[in-house]
């Protein structure tokens, strides 16, 4: 019975042991579950003060401003970029209305619009301007996001902003970059042709005249090459300056490129002649300015200027139109003799048509070789042919032989004087090597007229030494006509080119000798071996006591300086014998012979071999 109970006795206390080992391990187990939601807890709990610390950082460490305010749109809280943006603190803005920051730019209309579309998006974003504290305007960028609550009642409006000034002051100077000169600041092409549009809705609405003055500077292109472009940009500047001073605030004043303004007037009288008046009386004044003198960084520079003027009403023309009409009319001005102003009229248009056409013509003359040299002998002592003077004319498939006072002034014009001139001087070149294997031609030299565009030209030195060169002529036998105005548009640069020349061996003539400034100071100072007296001075000479004088003063002159001279325009023996009394032994002119084709000269000087025999009459 023992043995039982103590069976029984330890059958219980095994029980107990499983049942307490069993009891613990639950226990256990139900602690590392509670450890471990614990944990995740914790985790979660030092997730979320992660968020909020990361929340607060953006919230106050971010560039844009942030303002949160109530239901009733009453500021709650705002960050520190807030503060650093508009200068309030927090304590200056929490609790007032956001109208606090108002500019008064906007209207009742945009917030209106504005509270409308939060209304129905719950967000609204865009371009406003408001008030810092200390009473400044700046725009901003905002956005505004309404916060509901689960049953869908506003609680919140949350407002995020930046300041956009630079980017406003980056987009305003790209649009300046855009539509205004950055030389003058005046308005460019671009701006000036949308405001003429403008103006001529404008004049068709209102039903008054309005006027467009093109104006260009004269001689600009001599400032820049002779005192470079530095100066020739102070001058626009002052151009720019003056013109603004000669008109009213409402006009427009407009810089195109170069030295090419326009000024663009509204509002003028209903009537044309009247508008014709007031425009007229714009002109006149910007004429006088441009005349006044202007110191350039210590150069004192005069100027002048031709404008054209087209007086225009509605919208009949288009805007292009308006500017080529003033255009022509500038160039009729400066037709004229520059330092006026000239009205458009028809006739200009069909005058300049005609113009471009006859452009077009000789470019393509020059391009398909139509152009023809002419030459005019020249007598010296003894009547014996010294040389010619070259002489270009242009041979038109349709038109004939065309003189050179029909196009000679065009190609100045046009810059096609340039290839003309180089045609010139190649072929006097290449018909100086033909003769040269003639002993009966082989002294006879030929004169080339050259234009000032030509000479000035960089380079021109070089390009005339290439010449000789490649012709292999002696360069004694090529003798360069130059005017007066020419050599003294730039004295010093002339006689540089004239001296590089002139070591080659080339001689020099000054052409219309004595219809230009005729200044004794500059002659003796220009390398010339000739003076040639103009026609001008020769056609009147047994008539007119003054060209008498002044032919006798150019003669005497020559002597003095121990230059050559030679008489252009004889026509008569009566003149040739004044001249010949008087000191001038050399002519030109048709009574010793008229411009001749080469074929027609060659046969002329086999057949008088040189010389003009007995007493000299009207030759070829």
């Amino acid at each position: 019975r023992l043995l039982v109970g103590a069976g029984i006795t330890l059958l219980v206390l095994a029980g107990a042991l499983v049942f307490s080992w069993r009891f613990t391990e639950r226990m256990r187990a139900m602690v590392r579950q509670y450890q471990a939601r614990l944990e995740q807890k914790n985790q979660e709990l030092r997730e979320h003060a992660r968020k909020l610390q990361l929340a607060a950082a953006v919230f106050e460490g971010g560039s844009e401003a942030v303002v949160i305010c109530d239901a009733d749109n009453r500021i709650l809280t705002v960050n520190r970029p807030f503060t650093q943006i508009t200068g309030y603190a927090a304590e200056d803005v929490i609790g007032q209305s956001p109208s606090l920051f108002a500019s008064g730019y906007h209207d009742a209309a945009f917030y209106q619009a504005m509270w409308l579309r939060l209304k129905q998006e719950d967000q609204w974003d865009g371009e406003i301007w408001n008030r810092r504290k200390d009473g400044s305007i700046f725009p901003e960028w905002l956005r505004i996001a309404v916060v509901r609550n689960a049953a869908g009642a506003i609680e919140n409006y949350i407002a995020t902003f930046s300041d956009i000034s630079e980017r406003k002051h980056a987009e305003e100077q790209i649009r300046h970059l855009a539509f205004y000169d950055p030389l003058t600041g005046l308005p460019n092409r671009r701006l000036l042709l949308d405001r003429l549009h403008q103006a001529l809705l404008n004049s068709e609405r209102h039903g008054r005249h309005a006027a467009v003055l093109f104006i260009d500077l004269d001689n600009f292109k001599s400032l820049n090459d002779t005192q470079g472009h530095d100066v020739g940009d102070l001058l626009l500047v002052e151009v720019a300056a003056r013109l603004k001073q000669c008109v009213r605030e409402t006009d427009t004043v407009a810089r195109l490129g170069g030295d090419e303004f326009v000024v663009m007037l509204e509002n003028l009288s209903v009537e044309f002649a009247q508008a014709v008046g007031e425009a007229e009386r714009v002109a006149t004044p910007i004429i006088q300015a441009m005349q006044a003198p202007f110191e350039l960084a210590g150069y004192r520079h005069h100027s002048s200027c031709s404008i054209g003027v087209s007086v225009f009403f509605g919208c009949r023309e288009s805007v292009e139109e308006l500017l080529k009409h003033a255009d022509t009319a500038m160039y009729q001005a400066k037709a004229a003799g520059r330092g006026v102003a000239r009205f458009f009229v028809p006739a200009m248009q069909e005058a300049l048509e005609a113009r471009l056409l006859w452009e077009s013509e000789l470019r393509r003359g020059i391009a398909e070789g139509q152009l023809r040299l002419f030459y005019q002998v020249q007598i010296g002592p003894g009547q014996r042919v010294r040389g010619v003077e070259a002489l270009v004319r242009w041979q038109h498939p349709e038109r004939g032989l065309v003189p050179p006072g029909e196009f000679i002034a065009l190609a100045e014009d046009t810059g096609l004087i340039l290839p003309l001139g180089n045609w010139v001087l190649e072929e006097a070149c290449r018909q100086l090597a033909v003769w040269a294997h003639s002993p009966a031609t082989a002294h006879l030299h030929i004169a080339v007229n050259v234009s000032a565009r030509q000479f000035h030209q960089p380079g021109f030195a070089e390009s005339v030494h290439g010449l000789i060169q490649r012709h292999g002529i002696h360069p004694s036998r090529l003798k360069l006509e130059l005017t007066e105005s020419l050599l003294l548009d730039n004295v010093n640069e002339s006689i540089a080119t004239m001296q590089a020349l002139r070591t080659l061996g080339i001689a020099f003539s000054m052409d219309d000798f004595g219809t230009g400034y005729s200044s004794l100071t500059y002659v003796k100072r220009l390398p010339i071996d000739q003076l040639k007296i103009d026609q001008s001075f020769v056609r009147d000479l047994t008539t007119d006591r003054d060209d008498e004088a002044i032919v006798r003063a150019i003669i005497a002159m020559a002597h003095s300086l121990k230059l050559e001279v030679i008489a252009e325009g004889v026509e008569t023996e009566a003149q040739r014998s004044f001249l010949e009394h008087n000191g001038c032994h050399a002519f030109q002119g048709y009574l010793f012979g008229r411009p001749m084709p080469i074929e027609q000269l060659d046969s002329w000087l086999a057949s008088t071999q040189g010389r003009v025999s007995g007493a000299p009459g009207q030759a070829g």
